[in-house]
């Protein structure tokens, strides 16, 4: 079993208080976060935006492996995703993840890349973890030699 660290602070009420967050691999040192970079569009993180980039690096190295279980080679894999944070039934959700994706691979047909697009997108673990819809539209940007 892997484990990994992330320690996170928070000063004060939540419309003026602060916070930091850090992981053990100083990746992300005292990054700020607040409300206002959460709800109010603010310069800085939050925790949603933390997920997005934790789910686009998943999903990215997942695909690159699913490609080469079917036979490709993945050449170049880039993937935005978007979290959707909304208030269901008084509550806070994250409800939705999507991932565009554009992939530049040699040796895949279009209908075997979306095979492991979709199996990607099943089985990353930051997938697996979400309790939310995920959506995704993947491209096969061309084929090289």
């Amino acid at each position: 079993m892997m484990q990994r660290k992330a320690s996170a602070t928070w000063t004060g009420e939540l419309k003026s208080g602060r916070g930091a967050i850090s992981s053990a691999s100083k990746a992300l040192s005292m990054a700020a976060y607040s409300f206002g970079t959460r709800f109010e569009n603010e310069v800085g993180t939050n925790p949603e935006e933390l997920i997005a980039a934790a789910h686009a690096a998943c999903f990215s190295m997942a695909l690159s492996h699913e490609i080469e279980k079917s036979g490709g080679h993945p050449n170049d894999v880039t993937t935005h995703c978007t979290i959707s944070l909304d208030q269901v039934g008084g509550s806070w959700r994250i409800i939705e993840s999507h991932l565009e994706v554009t992939v530049d691979a040699a040796r895949i047909a279009d209908d075997a890349f979306q095979r492991a697009a979709a199996q990607a997108k099943d089985n990353c673990p930051i997938s697996l973890l979400l309790n939310a819809r995920i959506t995704m539209n993947a491209r096969l940007k061309q084929q090289a030699a």
